[in-house]
């Protein structure tokens, strides 16, 4: 018997897993009716053909984000003390006092992680979150449209949107399954699962067991390990462009061999450009030797900055850069959306570069998913000073833990270093491939193609119990 089955996107970030590949077409081959609960500016309807029920309604309590906030940090704590590890603290951001209103919700919000920090302290600000949720326009608005539409489950793609909460809540008072997927390979350890849902689909063992070690109220039954979309594309043979096609596309010289340099976001990494330009010397550096070498600079997609403009002018001479295909949909970097188009350039960038560096990305893993090494900057810059992060606490989060070895990567932690490591992959003398296939299968599981399929397959089982 047909199910419909309501795809909730909360915003962007899941449109690239359930929108752009497989992930439909599989579960229409099933019997199912798909409809796309659209909270983004996106129009699936009109880019895509599918069909949708628009959220028009997007406000959310004006207390949610801080109290949002609230259990972050009270999370973040909790699990500081439990696991005698300091490194959740370097997941949280500073407060602000900057003017008296900022200063009052900054003394207000400490005031509560402090009356707050246990478990049943999480438990209390989570249930004050709902409350605030359920007391919203959009709470009924999303009711009715449930009401109206009447699906058999919602499949939300990321756990992490505070613009979820009072929709999973509506369907959740309604009687109707709710499904939440975790989104990316380091949000479990982060305190970023904002959303209570019926079952949890995640990537990996690994990441089965985070989410039952972090959040005690989550049964082992309702954690479904599935495997994620992200990777799948990287497995479509047809997405691939001869080498003569995309060089000329892309203004490449067919004669170089090509280095991409995969850009981080800010906070990550703010002083990223430099790395870029340690590269582009190293390369330089290479060719006067007799190697022909170039660098392709694809961005990080939400990075609206210009921080990478006076080097890559002074460098034009070896780098080209290459722009995700994403839309600026609005003003917010979340409003920055990914398309369809870009699994391909991605995917042609992978095949057709040499390897990747970066700084903590897990562009590692699109990567190997191409046999193809990585090298990862661990070494700061001249130009850090106090008020701008490092980047060397980016490689002791704890979803770096899961690497089977130090070998998963090729760790650059000297500048002096890296001409020598860039010659050495050149030359097939050194490679993370091997042991980055390990790290691979440990984040992601073992069947990187099958991701779509065995979420299917597993909102089939839901909706048999």
């Amino acid at each position: 018997m047909s199910k419909k089955i309501f795809v909730f996107f909360p915003d962007g970030v899941g449109l690239r897993n359930f929108a752009f590949t497989q992930f439909k077409a599989l579960g229409e081959q099933k019997g199912n009716q798909i409809v796309y609960w659209n909270n983004t500016v996106f129009s699936l309807k009109e880019e895509l053909g599918y069909d949708e029920v628009k959220i028009e309604n997007h406000t959310i309590n004006r207390l949610t984000p801080i109290y949002s906030r609230i259990r972050k940090h009270i999370e973040l704590n909790v699990s500081q003390k439990k696991f005698q590890d300091d490194v959740y603290s370097t997941y949280k951001f500073p407060f602000s006092y900057s003017g008296l209103k900022n200063t009052l919700i900054t003394l207000y919000t400490k005031l509560l992680i402090g009356l707050n920090s246990s478990e049943k302290g999480i438990i209390r600000i989570r249930k004050r979150i709902n409350s605030l949720e359920r007391s919203t326009e959009k709470y009924q608005y999303c009711k009715t449209q449930l009401q109206q539409h009447q699906p058999d489950l919602v499949f939300c793609t990321t756990q992490r949107a505070t613009q979820s909460i009072s929709a999973l809540l509506a369907a959740k008072d309604l009687g109707i399954p709710t499904v939440a997927f975790v989104y990316s390979w380091d949000n479990v350890p982060k305190a970023m699962q904002v959303v209570e849902t019926d079952y949890y689909f995640v990537w990996s063992d690994l990441m089965k067991d985070e989410v039952l070690n972090y959040y005690p109220f989550v049964q082992e039954s309702q954690v479904i390990v599935t495997g994620t979309p992200q990777f799948e594309p990287h497995y479509d043979s047809h997405l691939l462009q001869e080498r003569a096609v995309f060089f000329a596309e892309h203004n490449l010289a067919i004669d170089k061999k090509y280095i991409c340099y995969s850009g981080d976001d800010e906070t990550t990494s703010p002083l990223d450009q430099y790395y870029l330009e340690d590269l582009a010397q190293a390369v330089r550096s290479l060719n006067s030797k007799g190697k022909n070498l170039g660098i392709i600079y694809r961005k990080c997609p939400v990075d609206t900055t210009n921080r990478y403009d006076a080097v890559l002018q002074a460098n034009a001479d070896v780098i080209v850069a290459i722009d995700p295909i994403w839309k600026p949909m609005g003003k917010q970097w979340n409003e920055i959306l990914p398309t369809k188009e870009d699994l391909g350039l991605l995917y042609n960038i992978c095949a057709h570069s040499e390897f990747v560096t970066n700084v903590c990305s897990s562009t590692v893993f699109d990567f190997v998913a191409h046999e193809k090494p990585c090298i990862y900057f661990n070494y700061e810059q001249p130009q850090l000073k106090k008020g701008i992060r490092d980047i060397g606490q980016n490689y002791k989060y704890v979803h770096f833990r899961s690497m089977p070895s130090p070998a998963a990567a090729v760790f650059c932690t000297d500048k002096k270093e890296l001409e020598h490591l860039v010659y050495e992959i050149l030359e097939g003398k050194l490679s993370n491939v091997s042991e980055g296939k390990k790290w691979y299968a440990i984040v992601a599981g073992t069947t990187p193609t099958q991701a779509s399929e065995k979420i299917w397959n597993a909102i089939d089982l839901v909706l048999k119990r």
